[in-house]
């Protein structure tokens, strides 16, 4: 059950913190006062989906809470696995909206997805908004019903867990297949492209070399001039001497000088370490020296190596010789990988047949446990449907193939017929009041059936009156023995039979309107009641069939 709510900044609502029993609740107020407002900030806790819009004028951020008491297997169960704490069934839940529509969501204080929070609250809230009764006209709807009724959740995991595996099968063949056509139309092509990248035995980083190579061929006799001209001025020659020559000198003359300074041995040692250095030089560029030799031929061989390679990177858009080997190893696949192609499209052929039969196989048990259910679900309805003063009412399901999808190959279709006699489609002949009843049936199925903590009902009664409100009413009072029940209603023979009585009433200060919420006490219920049944101006006739109806 919701055992509190507490709300800041919600819309019209500044501040609200207000308690719920058990049982029926009903929650009247005047058109546009707020009910439905209430019931948004009750859908923001459970996971639906919210933006800035939602705050109140002038907010910087809007808060919902609410605790609720739903002790059972499944949701320990549920806490375990998004690991936050159980506490005997109590589940503070929490949402907070900012000014730039930024959402966080808590339970019992650890943050949670919105996933997370919608799986909660499917599992705690069933909410029937005004709108809701369209369900009933799609199939999609009707088969969701009729499937939770028959408990087939565990054969709906099977066949989602089917149906997809074989859509991927589906998509692999599709591309293998077209793939191999591809190839095949572009045989004569990819081969011959192949060939060439293949003949041009690429290397990776054989362009930079080729280019220094190059640059070092065409500039061969100015690298020779500018060596022997270093080696002449290292080494000396017939008219000067070199620098090494005048080193040695000088060390001499250093080693000379320590004999009476010792300073200039230090000296000498440094400059010995020079003129080591500086033999290593002069021997490194005599032997590059003699290592290049202009070879017209050889540069000639190395310009026309480049030029096919760049070539080769301009026709393929490419930037460097690793994409071109990429793009011949892919071609290599192409031209000589069919046969492998062609192998493992068999082989995926022959899963997607596995896939396929126990896809239907799981599908026909569907089929079948749907049609077991059907003549069960029909006569709750219809009974239920009679309670509530359509007693000739017929009700059937009509099971029709469809093709396969996540959910089966089966098409839900509610047949009706107020009259009894030849149904037809639901969505063809049913009215609004009628529509609301069948709603009613329906959650009133659901509720025993998927054991839902709290339902909530938002003018399910819409379209009916008199005597059939008042049935509608000890439907909805028959629920709330068994679970929790929230009620907004503008009916009389609804609103008395609540359990709890709250009030919606809008007022306006300091020009801006706001909505509140307050529990009546009997007295103030029976003037309430009174209300709905005169409208503004209250009659002891009036007060007097609301104590009739409260009695």
């Amino acid at each position: 059950m919701l055992q509190s709510l507490h709300i800041r900044n919600y819309v019209l609502i500044s501040s609200l913190d207000i308690s719920f029993p058990k049982g029926l609740i009903v929650i009247t107020g005047p058109t546009g006062a707020g009910k439905s407002i209430l019931m948004g900030a009750l859908g923001l806790l459970l996971g639906r989906k919210a933006d800035a819009s939602v705050l109140s004028a002038g907010a910087t951020n809007c808060v919902v809470e609410g605790e609720f008491c739903a002790p059972s297997a499944a949701m320990e169960q549920f806490a375990a696995e998004h690991d936050f704490e159980y506490e005997e069934g109590s589940f503070t839940v929490r949402r907070t909206v900012s000014a730039a529509g930024r959402s966080r969501a808590f339970i019992n204080d650890s943050p949670v997805t919105m996933a997370v929070l919608e799986e909660f609250g499917s599992m705690m809230v069933d909410i029937h908004s005004q709108h809701d009764t369209r369900l009933l006209n799609s199939s999609a709807y009707q088969l969701s019903i009729l499937d939770a009724f028959a408990g087939n959740s565990a054969l709906l995991g099977r066949c989602s867990e089917a149906y997809a595996g074989m859509k991927e099968l589906q998509a692999r063949i599709s591309a293998l297949e077209s793939s191999l056509a591809a190839a095949e139309a572009e045989a004569d092509y990819n081969k011959a492209v192949f060939e060439q990248l293949d003949n041009a035995h690429i290397q990776e980083g054989e362009i930079e070399a080729l280019e220094q190579e190059q640059a070092m061929l065409a500039n061969a006799e100015l690298i020779a001039s500018l060596s022997s001209e270093s080696l002449s001025l290292l080494e000396g020659s017939d008219e000067a001497d070199g620098v090494n020559n005048a080193l040695s000198r000088i060390y001499k003359d250093f080693d000379k000088l320590s004999a009476y300074i010792p300073e200039f041995s230090n000296l000498a040692t440094r400059l010995d370490s020079v003129r080591i250095e500086l033999d290593d030089i002069s021997s490194d560029l005599q032997s590059r020296s003699d290592s290049i030799q202009a070879s017209p031929e050889r540069l000639e061989e190395v310009d026309a190596r480049l030029s096919l390679l760049y070539s080769m990177l301009k026709r393929h858009g490419v930037a460097d010789e690793a994409a071109l080997i990429a793009k011949r190893e892919s071609l290599r696949g192409l031209v000589f990988g069919s046969e492998d192609m062609l192998a493992e499209l068999e082989e995926l052929k022959s899963a997607y047949a596995k896939a396929v039969a126990a896809y239907n196989e799981v599908s026909s048990e569907l089929h079948d446990s749907r049609k077991g259910a059907s003549a069960r679900f029909c006569s709750r309805i219809k009974e239920n449907l009679s309670f509530m003063e359509m007693e000739r009412a017929a009700f059937e399901i009509s099971l029709e193939e469809c093709p396969a999808s996540a959910t089966g190959c089966d098409r839900v279709n509610f047949m009706f017929n107020a009259a009894g006699g030849r149904t037809v489609l639901l969505s063809k002949c049913a009215s609004g009041g009628e529509l609301s009843r069948i709603m009613l049936a329906l959650k009133q199925l659901m509720g025993e059936f998927m054991s839902m903590p709290v339902m909530v009902f938002d003018e399910i009664d819409t379209g009916v009156s008199g005597s059939v409100a008042d049935k509608m009413g000890a439907v909805i009072c028959q629920m709330g023995e068994k679970m929790q029940v929230f009620a907004i209603t503008h009916l009389p023979q609804v609103a008395a039979k609540g359990k709890a009585h709250y009030l919606v009433q809008k007022s306006y200060g300091e020009g801006q309107a706001s909505s509140t919420i307050k529990k009546l006490s009997d007295e103030q219920r029976v003037l309430e009641i009174a209300r709905m049944l005169s409208g503004s101006s209250l009659t002891d006739a009036a007060i007097e069939n609301a104590r009739s109806l409260m009695d």
